[in-house]
């Protein structure tokens, strides 16, 4: 292979990755998936490929289709233990980010919902919200017809619309204001407070500060308040757990405002919070430590900004 053609395929890694991660749900998954795509890039006959972006994307699909419906896969996440991996603002497996469609695509809650999609109809519904393909681009992605195509995506469009706590976009400021407001009350105890910053439909996962077998889930807002609360009161042995005093800073994580616990500069637990209507409508809590690498990678190389509490 000469310098051209690993050019040609770095040119486009990024845009794999990201797909591959929208498709997995996972970081460490989706960097594989392009690595392999590399090795089948470097051992095809590349004269015979017309259209290089064309056959790359296929390949790393087929590779996550073939990820998502293997034994493995299918075990580790049918034990209620899965979570999508966190990944904070500046990650560019975030990308690309320009539509509402787009962004809402890599949402903690958006990726948690396509769980509950076929593989197909999970792929399809990527492709067309996150990347625009046309139908007759996807048909020939993932070998299927263009009304196939029609109806996995419209399957997808409305399971995942009649699941999603919060809906459309929210103003960034005004999503880190509630996010803000819900933190206060949280450290204070005023569960009251809490209730009132939570919709009607709010749902929480969480892995149980890392330590659970299975996630948490919560699906009421006072069950969910009394969650929280328990959650940010510090105790001795929460201080034990996370090696220490952490302080609390607020920063974007797929997409939505995110309290990250930060001790000795790494995050060692992240709440990340979706808001809709001016209050949150759905919680994710991961403190497992493998959970959060790549977020810690990420962290590491940007200086964050001042914490909203000092010390917990």
């Amino acid at each position: 292979m000469d310098s051209a053609d690993v050019d040609r395929f770095e040119a486009g890694r990024a845009r794999l990755a990201s797909l591959a991660y929208r498709l997995l749900g996972s970081a460490a998954d989706a960097e594989d998936a392009v690595q392999d795509t590399f090795l089948r890039w470097q051992a095809a006959d590349r004269d015979r490929i017309e259209v290089p972006e064309a056959w790359l994307t296929k390949v790393v699909t087929n590779l996550c289709l073939d990820r998502l419906r293997s034994a493995q896969a299918r075990h580790e996440r049918a034990a209620g233990a899965w979570l999508p991996e966190p990944l904070l603002a500046g990650d560019p497996m975030l990308g690309p980010a320009d539509t509402v469609e787009q962004r809402a695509s890599v949402s903690l809650a958006v990726l948690t919902l396509m769980e509950r999609l076929s593989p197909v109809e999970r792929a399809a519904y990527v492709l067309r919200e996150a990347f625009s393909y046309g139908h007759a681009e996807i048909a020939r992605i993932l070998d299927i017809t263009e009304s196939a195509s029609q109806q996995h995506v419209h399957r997808a469009r409305r399971r995942v619309a009649a699941e999603r706590r919060g809906g459309g976009e929210v103003d960034p400021a005004s999503a880190r204001r509630v996010v803000e407001e819900f933190l206060a009350a949280a450290v204070s105890g005023r569960t009251e407070r809490l209730v009132a910053l939570l919709t009607d439909d709010v749902t929480a996962v969480s892995d149980g500060a890392g330590l659970a077998r299975r996630l948490l889930r919560y699906t009421s807002r006072e069950r969910v308040a009394v969650f929280v609360r328990a959650g940010f009161k510090p105790t001795p042995a929460k201080r034990r757990l996370a090696g220490g005093s952490p302080a609390f800073h607020i920063a974007p994580v797929n997409g939505s405002p995110a309290v990250l616990a930060v001790l000795d500069d790494r995050v060692v637990g992240a709440v990340v919070c979706e808001v809709g209507d001016g209050r949150v409508a759905f919680l994710c809590g991961i403190a497992a430590a493998d959970r959060l690498a790549r977020l810690n990678e990420t962290w590491r190389r940007h200086a964050p900004d001042s914490p909203v509490i000092d010390t917990w």
